[in-house]
């Protein structure tokens, strides 16, 4: 059994969601109420999904990528474990390096945390330099964040030359947390 380590305080967590396997909206909306349902999360708001091209791996169907805040008093790195165990669950399958798959759960930022260790690394290194991470996290980084994501995202999308390939499919009609019926 896994223990679960949590922090006294909660902390203000981005992850980018992406799919292109299966029914992508599907998979990326139980991504998030399996996040959502664990104990220490609280999806706090969630992007526009944006279908997008493959990057690295290109034979292979284009992708549906969008992004989520969250509230969590987990560690960033039981946050991890619960992300790669809701993969896992989705049936998310590691067997082409950026191949296809069913679901992929990116841990992004956790309020300007850092974390260098051969299990996470926050932020997440190549965020700022992909436009499918960049454009879903302007839709949801409120111009008052404190640890500073909010330049951070807006400058490195001002100087990246290619956007392409990021294209909006549609509006995320997940619930929000306001609403969620208490159990």
């Amino acid at each position: 059994m896994t223990t679960i380590q949590t922090f006294t305080d909660s902390s203000e967590a981005y992850i980018a969601l992406g799919a292109n396997l299966g029914d992508r909206e599907a998979t990326l909306k139980e991504a998030i109420s399996l996040l959502d349902e664990h104990p220490g999360i609280t999806v706090l708001r969630c992007s526009n999904m944006y279908e997008t091209d493959p990057v690295g791996y290109a034979d292979q169907p284009d992708f549906v990528n969008m992004a989520i805040a969250l509230q969590t008093t987990l560690t960033p790195e039981a946050l991890l474990d619960v992300m790669l165990q809701t993969e896992q669950v989705l049936g998310r399958k590691r067997i082409v390096k950026n191949g296809p798959r069913t679901v992929d759960l990116d841990l992004l930022w956790v309020e300007g945390q850092q974390s260098a260790t051969a299990h996470l690394a926050l932020p997440h290194p190549r965020m700022f330099e992909r436009a499918f991470v960049l454009v879903p996290l302007a839709d949801i980084v409120p111009t008052e964040e404190a640890s500073g994501l909010y330049r951070r995202v807006h400058d490195a999308l001002e100087q990246m030359d290619d956007k392409g390939g990021v294209r909006f499919w549609k509006a995320c009609n997940w619930a929000s947390a306001s609403v969620r019926s208490g159990s």
